[in-house]
């Protein structure tokens, strides 16, 4: 499954967090709680069932098409039947707006027409801020706000002020905050739910109740996580922008003659793709809380890989991971990596994986350009366990004796034109150590 599958060509990227709604209303999906006997599953399915093909050219089977999966160990089975969880929560109101005043820092005392007056701003400007955030529409009785949104809105507005922003640089800030807070509530949420019921053997409702009265005690460290975290990634991206850039553009040059489609964009990374094999057909056959650790050992392994080796992890889309690095190198360690990583490993199927070398555009937490669809479109013609690259991005790695390069017979890619890919294999060293 590749980028353009899910969002056309050329469109932006789609995140893959939940939609942008408050943390309190986000549907949350409940955990089965009762262990099932463990059963081993069917190998992949038959191609076509999946989106992916099963076999290679000349219709022979594919390198890794007959890999047999999935005995699940005993912590990665599913559960019997649980709760209903439409069940409206019996949670004690006191104990709720306790929590609320502790999180929001003061009482909602103010409506929205106060706070634009207050901060100096029409109403239709704290809107757009607002939504932009991912607040819900509030009316214009409702007394929603605290002094400390009043104090949030006036030091946005003061940087517009200031000039240090301008308004549409403020609102895509802003939305990116609320985007990535919104998803970081949810999933941190979910991951406390799951750890009581299988460590407390709790059900999913009680589960939940239990979580808004320990709350408080978790608010402060995960709040100076957050900031921790915040503040190391700007650093590594100023790291990122000052003292790397212009060597990644040198190194961009390499095997290009100046004419290629991404040549105009700014920023010259290793584009990379892993999509996990049979991953549709495998969905169908597991319980909602084996999907859910199948998840997120793909993405806890992705994560780690990437980490490791120096780059950065876009974002995953169910069964696909998407990262770049800053140089055809550091990607090239990577891509081999994640192939071998999810070959080995006896829960999870093969990936298909990919590596393009060019330029590309970020915006929005995203990045987009000609070397993203290349990567997806390599991504599909891979083989599983297999790491495709394209003939310029093999030029900046076949002198390099940590990598072996077999150039296939050319094929025709859609947007493209004709490609001629190469196999990625690993040469001399070790590769990527993890702890």
């Amino acid at each position: 499954m590749t980028v353009e599958d899910r969002h056309g060509s050329g469109e932006p990227g789609r995140s893959d967090g939940p939609a942008v709604m408050p943390a309190a209303t986000s549907p949350s999906a409940p955990l089965p709680t009762t262990p099932q006997p463990t059963t081993p599953l069917p190998g992949p399915a038959p191609a076509g069932q999946d989106g992916g093909s099963a076999v290679g050219q000349g219709g022979q089977p594919s390198a890794g098409a007959a890999k047999e999966v999935w005995q699940l160990h005993p912590d990665m089975t599913g559960g019997g039947e649980r709760e209903d969880a439409s069940a409206p929560l019996e949670l004690d109101r006191e104990t709720i707006r306790r929590l609320e005043r502790e999180l929001l820092g003061a009482e909602r005392t103010l409506r929205r027409r106060d706070i634009a007056a207050a901060a100096g701003v029409s109403l239709l400007s704290a809107r757009k801020l607002w939504r932009a955030m991912g607040f819900p529409n509030i009316g214009d009785d409702d007394v929603a706000f605290t002094e400390k949104d009043l104090g949030a809105l006036t030091t946005i507005i003061d940087m517009v002020r200031q000039e240090q922003l301008t308004e549409d640089a403020a609102i895509s800030i802003t939305r990116a905050v609320g985007q990535m807070t919104d998803r970081m509530v949810v999933w941190q949420i979910e991951a406390i739910v799951e750890e009581m019921v299988a460590q407390r053997g709790l059900s999913d409702s009680d589960a939940r109740k239990t979580l808004v009265t320990e709350l408080p005690d978790l608010i402060e460290p995960l709040e100076k996580t957050l900031v921790y975290a915040w503040r190391r990634q700007m650093n590594a991206g100023v790291q990122r922008l000052a003292l790397r850039a212009e060597s990644g553009l040198r190194s961009s040059e390499v095997g290009r003659d100046g004419d290629e489609q991404d040549a105009p964009l700014p920023l010259a990374r290793a584009v990379g793709f892993a999509d996990l094999v049979s991953y549709t057909s495998l969905s169908r056959r597991m319980n909602e809380r084996t999907l859910a650790q199948l998840v997120q050992r793909f993405e806890n392994k992705s994560s780690e890989i990437i980490s490791v080796g120096g780059g950065r992890l876009v974002k995953t889309i169910g069964d696909e991971v998407l990262y770049i690095a800053e140089s055809p190198e550091a990607g090239a360690e990577i891509s081999l990596a994640l192939a071998k990583a999810f070959s080995d490993d006896e829960f999870l199927p093969s990936a298909r994986c990919s590596l393009v070398w060019g330029r590309v555009l970020s915006r929005l937490g995203d990045i987009y350009g000609p070397t993203v669809n290349l990567a997806a479109r390599l991504t599909a013609l891979a083989e599983p366990g297999q790491v495709l690259v394209d003939s310029v991005t093999a030029a900046t790695l076949e002198q390099n004796e940590k990598f072996v390069l077999t150039f296939h017979d050319a094929r025709n890619v859609r947007g493209f034109g004709e490609v001629r890919p190469a196999t990625l294999a690993r040469g001399t060293g070790s590769g990527l150590i993890l702890d």
